[in-house]
């Protein structure tokens, strides 16, 4: 079976996009094609975005191809799945115009949230909830309704497949596809223009070139802001030796830079033995993480693995605060503080991200900032929160996503920004609502 595995070009004007707008690794797209073609597919892997492709050369590319499956994500990377681009204007403009006669599939944080309204604005036959790592080479081999995550639209072409008949047209199903990172290999990366990516994530000084690799995935707390709940959720580790294979792959095509996309980098039993083996190599790192699964000895041990990015979510400067973002933080303040600084003594960027909440204490707030950057600690304003379908915050304020969940919240949020004046420097400064934003002509 022939798959095509498409990564658009991505285009965020008008968007409350808040993640980096410059290419990454599409993990999800690697990891599916490693899969499938150990299974014995043919697969096609186009990233558009780091290629610079338009619409029209993909889709010649896609076409000389003849896929029978079409693959698009929905979102920039797995790096940004918990933050995502709320419209889905440029996945339905590239699942349009790749499609053809083959089987449209959607990944990604939207379907994974909001199946049904994912398949209707892309128009496509399928939308997998969850990690489509392993879930892309079960659609040929297995009766779909056996796939966990698996939804779909009765079409000719999903006819064509093991997908049974829905009564309704529509077949939803709400288990979650996770995928078992032990069973994960390192990745050769064959065939993808490593040649034209010099992103160096969230470094802001000095040259070189960067890149990124995946530890772990998901996080064993439950902040109610974050956005991992219908995908990458339950905590778990890859071999350590396939991360530092990955990475010595990396070296040798001349990355001196990684930056590692684990929603909490540092949690796991194998950090420190993956530690151990980058401070082996010439390459320095970044990651993000929180303060308080480290000390002083540990902090060390990062420093020694050449780590030269930390970013630190801690919400709040009060453990009141921590506690309404349901934080699970059981550090005080003044440890929190004790260990930025010590971590910057190590790290030559530390940076501490705060969340707005409407009781802030401003005064208070830029009294500790105004510290711990006098320390060489870079701590964030706080910034409203998006309260993503699917998050525990979403379904405090509104419930569980239905179709219109992506416009509730993407309302909310611009209410919330609006009354403040605030959007981040590298947000749109006035975000289209987003019936316009989608309805906005290719």
């Amino acid at each position: 079976m022939k798959f095509a595995l498409v990564q658009p070009n991505w285009d965020f004007s008008g968007s409350t996009y808040f993640g980096c707008p410059e290419p990454h690794f599409p993990y999800e797209l690697l990891f599916a094609r490693q899969q499938l073609q150990a299974a014995g597919h043919d697969v096609l892997l186009v990233d558009a975005h780091l290629e610079n492709l338009s619409l029209s050369a993909a889709a010649e590319r896609v076409r000389r191809f003849a896929p029978e499956v079409l693959v698009v994500t929905t979102a920039p990377s797995y790096l940004f799945w918990r933050c995502p681009q709320p419209e889905l204007r440029i996945p339905a403009q590239w699942m349009r115009g790749l499609r053809g006669g083959a089987l449209g599939v959607a990944i990604g944080p939207h379907p994974s949230a909001t199946p049904e309204a994912t398949l209707e604005k892309l128009n496509c036959d399928v939308a997998l909830r969850g990690e489509p790592d392993h879930a892309l080479a079960r659609l040929v081999s297995e009766d779909w309704a056996r796939i966990e995550g698996c939804c779909w639209r009765d079409t000719e072409r999903t006819a064509r497949f093991s997908a049974p008949a829905s009564k309704s047209g529509v077949h939803l199903d709400a288990r979650l596809a996770q995928t078992n990172m032990e069973e994960l290999p390192a990745l050769a990366f064959e065939d993808y223009p490593l040649e034209l990516r010099q992103h160096r994530h969230h470094v802001f000084t000095g040259a070189g070139r960067g890149a990124e690799l995946e530890f772990a995935r998901g996080c064993p707390w439950s902040c109610n802001f974050c956005n991992k709940t219908l995908f990458r959720n339950k905590f778990r580790e890859r071999k350590v030796e396939a991360v530092l294979q990955e990475a010595e792959t990396l070296v040798r095509e001349g990355f001196n830079y990684i930056y590692f996309i684990d929603e909490i980098f540092g949690c796991g039993k194998r950090t420190q033995a993956l530690l151990d083996g980058l401070a082996e190599l010439p390459l320095t790192i970044g990651c993000q993480t929180r303060i308080d699964l480290w000390d002083e000895e540990t902090l060390e041990r990062l420093g020694r693995a050449h780590c030269i990015s930390m970013e630190c979510g801690i919400e709040s400067i009060t453990p009141e605060g921590r506690d309404r973002f349901r934080k699970g933080c059981r550090m005080s303040t003044e440890r929190i503080d004790e260990l930025l600084r010590f971590a910057r003594r190590h790290i030559p960027w530390v940076q501490a991200n705060l969340i707005a909440n409407d009781d802030d204490d401003l005064q208070a707030i830029e009294v500790w900032r105004k510290g711990l950057i006098e320390a060489g600690v870079w701590a964030s304003k706080p910034v409203p929160v998006f309260a993503f379908p699917g998050s525990p915050l979403y379904a405090q304020l509104f419930g569980p996503p239905d179709d219109q969940a992506w416009e509730r919240a993407h309302q909310h949020y611009l209410a919330i920004n609006n009354e403040r004046g605030y959007y981040s420097d590298i947000q749109s400064a006035s975000p289209e609502p987003l019936q316009e934003l989608e309805s906005r002509p290719s």
